[in-house]
């Protein structure tokens, strides 16, 4: 082979990992977009029975916490996360839990984690919605911060600590 051909062969791929390369960016921009609406438009029922709208939360500073209570890191995250609620309730920020789980076992588990945010019961269709907000594999915890117009700020799988969130939330309250 040439060295010229060599030449022109390394140039097409170079172009073609760039083109590749910005078009998943340009599906990561989208997917953002529409899994954030998708969150905002899911209603869930609370532990009183009560089909509640995420969207009633737009507007704040929106932490959602996907967790169960069989998850071990998702029972260590929760204190901070009991913490940072109480710490910033006044300057706009809302934690609000989905626990993918039983009814009686999280209203258990929320007594006694003295969880002071509304906690949410999903199912399988809601790990779905998980997954297209960037949480690929499914895995608990997972925990989406949106900013106050309701876009997906920041993603975080497995356990969250308290103080990477805080520094997360400070900036959009």
């Amino acid at each position: 082979m040439t060295r010229s051909r060599q030449v022109v062969i390394v140039i097409v791929v170079a172009i073609a990992a760039a083109v590749a390369g910005y078009g998943v960016h340009l599906w990561r921009l989208t997917g953002t977009d529409r899994s954030a609406e998708a969150i905002m438009a899911a209603r869930l029922i609370d532990l009183d029975g009560r089909q509640q709208p995420l969207s009633q939360w737009r507007g704040k500073v929106l932490v959602v916490n996907f967790w169960a209570t069989w998850c071990a890191p998702c029972r260590q995250e929760i204190p901070a996360f009991v913490r940072l609620q109480e710490k910033y309730r006044s300057r706009g920020l809302q934690f609000v839990g989905i626990a993918i789980d039983q009814r009686d076992q999280v209203q258990v588990f929320a007594r006694e984690f003295g969880i002071n945010y509304p906690v949410l019961l999903g199912g399988i269709d809601t790990v779905e919605i998980s997954r297209q907000a960037g949480n690929r594999i499914g895995a608990l915890p997972f925990t989406l911060v949106f900013d106050r117009n309701g876009q997906i700020a920041a993603r975080e799988v497995g356990e969250t600590k308290e103080t990477k969130l805080d520094a997360l939330v400070q900036p959009l309250l």
